[in-house]
């Protein structure tokens, strides 16, 4: 079962990007990524590396 982290990205991607179900659930992170990095405003920002991505999931893990 996917935790709830996985459920609110499904359905942001579902408002954001008008994906149904069926493209989010086969989207890579990179898919995902590429889509919301539209909104970052910093020029030259580098996005999520793996160490960010990393702390992240530790701290909202998918129970």
């Amino acid at each position: 079962m996917f935790g709830t982290s996985a459920l609110r990205l499904a359905g942001l991607m579902a408002r954001v990007a008008g994906w149904p179900p069926d493209i989010f659930w086969n989207a890579t992170p990179a898919d995902a990524a590429a889509v919301l990095g539209g909104w970052v405003e910093e020029e030259g920002a580098d996005g999520v590396d793996r160490h960010a991505l990393a702390a992240m999931m530790e701290h909202f893990p998918d129970d």
